[in-house]
């Protein structure tokens, strides 16, 4: 599977025509096609730039329920994503991971420890659990150690889920193909093909060898995320996504050590923001910003997002002394938000829309969690099309079954055979076969296998080398600049793999350097704000709040005082007239 000229092979009969066609290589799109293929429909998903690309390699790499939409009264969105959450716990074990959360209450949050306390007993409730416990101060900073004490009045710890969320998307893509369906990479949908007023097909353009040919099928599906509008255009729909940006900052683990993730609201504008262990790093994420740049330009953080990260970072643990000098990369990633005229980016609604508008149906939003009830939701809004497909199955599993051995390396550790099963499910063990001598063994400061990367560029679809490096793999972000020290041996792999020569090697080198020290490294220093008076700032504000609220409340409780005892004087002088007309 993509492999021995695979592009050449697909392109040859990418007109179609196809049941479906589906526009966007990222986690809606995966999902679609999965379930798509599941009911027998011929299907083909295309993608313009890589297979996760965007927003789908960009997310905080949690898989969770949403504990924040309790607020929002999303009760129903809430229980769909746990359900979900602990279903790909089942099902993807060494993908998809339990990871513990360490909510922390301070002085003057709000919302407060009983407000916590009930929304995580909804939240409990909802997984058919109980998982959920209050700490002390005292017993907080044991399960988090260097945490800040001021003001600090407790905490709860309560169980979410992690995952590489570009892996998720690949393993989902590569068990459609593997069951019948068609998926390919740098294929762009130029413009949509019209017949009597409706859609019929799409002009692609193959990024990497510049073909051009027209693809016809029965109902096109733009699940192109924050670029739906696009397309929405050409048949006149309005504009609707409001494009948010969520940023990340990256640490190793021994200057920011975390055994678990610890959610806290920023000091500067009471947002929910965290800092969790992931593939032996730290990521510390995330922000809730517009983004007013193109999207087809690679994102990237902007100063005033590390000054705001790194103010959580300071306010939480000020005893480590993080500094920038600490940080190995960033990245920066655009939801797919719709907007609603919500002031206040984060109040945007993240539930999924469908539209069908002259035979375009187009799907965005949503969570990555849910990726399996928003395809299924797009089948069920296309079965009027399909009169003999048969009715979609919700019990079937999300990932396929596999058995977690592999049989040609027993002397594997658990932790290790877990992780390679989880990322690459029935492929693990062809992976093992093409390793070469001294390629079972980890990458430095890693948990990744040398083999991996082999793997990755002979069967997974590379056409670029910031593909192998910051999506197959994740290498990119959790080694010093860039993996600068692995190069030559990712060379040596390229050339073989992908038939590279010096020129062509140079050339991804140059590029995959230039994108990194522009996306994924800091902005200049000199441009980023000074976040400890940010911080100072803040703390002082807050500080001021609390007074001004105690006055009040003083005030207010003065005022009680006062009409208690006029209240209690009318009383008593009742009660004496009473007497001494009795007498």
């Amino acid at each position: 599977m993509w492999e021995n000229n695979w592009r050449e092979k697909i392109w040859k009969s990418i007109d179609g025509p196809w049941d479906i066609l589906i526009i966007g290589g990222g986690i809606t799109g995966a999902g679609i096609l999965r379930e798509a293929t599941r009911l027998g429909l011929h299907a083909l998903l295309i993608e313009q730039r890589d297979f996760a690309w965007g927003t789908s390699s960009r997310s905080s790499k949690l898989v969770h329920g949403g504990f924040r939409y309790l607020k929002e009264g999303k009760i129903m969105l809430t229980r769909d994503s746990v359900h979900e959450r602990e279903q790909l716990l089942h099902e993807g074990p060494g993908l998809i991971d339990p990871l513990g959360f360490l909510l922390t209450v301070h002085k003057g949050d709000f919302p407060g420890r009983w407000t916590y306390a009930m929304g995580l007993t909804v939240y409990d409730l909802l997984a058919f659990r109980w998982d959920h416990t209050y700490y002390s101060p005292q017993d907080f900073q044991l399960l988090a150690p260097h945490i800040s004490q001021d003001g600090l009045r407790g905490g709860f710890r309560f169980g979410d889920a992690q995952t590489d969320d570009a892996r998720l998307t690949l393993r989902v893509i590569r068990e459609s193909v593997a069951d019948g369906a068609t998926a390919i990479n740098y294929t762009k949908a130029n413009n949509l093909i019209m017949d009597e007023n409706q859609v019929i097909g799409v002009e692609l353009y193959d990024q990497i060898n510049g073909q051009q040919t027209n693809a016809f099928a029965r109902v096109v599906i733009n699940a192109t995320g924050a670029w739906v509008d696009f397309l929405r255009n050409q048949v006149g729909g309005t504009s609707h996504i409001r494009p948010l940006r969520g940023s990340h900052l990256i640490f190793p683990s021994w200057s920011l050590p975390v055994a678990q993730a610890v959610s806290f609201l920023h000091p500067i504008d009471h947002r929910p923001v965290f800092i969790f262990p992931w593939e032996s790093v730290t990521l510390v994420g995330t922000t809730d910003v517009d983004h007013a740049y193109p999207l087809d330009v690679e994102p990237k953080i902007s100063p005033e997002e590390v000054a705001y990260l790194m103010a959580a970072v300071e306010y939480q643990f000020p005893s480590l002394s993080v500094s920038l000098e600490d940080i190995i990369a960033t990245y920066a990633g655009v939801r797919p938000v719709i907007g609603c005229g919500k002031l206040n980016p984060s109040e945007e609604s993240r539930e999924h829309i469908i539209w069908q508008e002259n035979g375009l149906l187009t799907v965005t939003g949503g969570k990555l969690t849910t990726f399996r009830l928003i395809g299924l939701d797009v089948l069920n809004a296309i079965r009027h099309r399909f009169p003999e497909m048969r009715e979609p199955d919700h019990h079937m599993p999300v990932l396929n079954q596999i058995d977690y051995q592999i049989p040609e390396c027993n002397d594997m550790s658990d932790n290790c055979r877990r992780r390679l099963l989880g990322r690459l499910g029935s492929d693990a063990s062809l992976m093992v076969k093409v390793a070469q001598p001294g390629e079972m063994d980890t990458i430095p400061g890693t948990r990744y296998l040398w083999a991996e990367l082999r793997w990755a560029a002979r069967s997974e679809g590379v056409c670029h080398l910031d593909d192998l490096l910051l999506r197959r793999t994740r290498l990119g972000l959790i080694l010093p600049d860039g993996a600068e020290s692995i190069f030559t041996k990712v060379k040596l792999i390229c050339m073989a793999e992908l038939g590279w020569n010096e020129v062509r090697w140079q050339f991804e080198l140059t590029n995959y350097q230039a994108l990194w020290s522009n996306c994924y490294s800091l902005p200049p220093k000199e441009s980023i704000p000074d976040w400890k008076y940010q911080l100072q700032s803040a703390i002082m504000n807050q500080e001021l709040l609390q007074i001004k609220r105690r006055k009040i409340l003083l005030h207010r409780s003065s005022i009680t005082v006062i009409i208690f005892i006029v209240f209690a004087s009318i009383l008593t002088y009742l009660w004496k007239q009473h007497k001494r007309y009795r007498t």
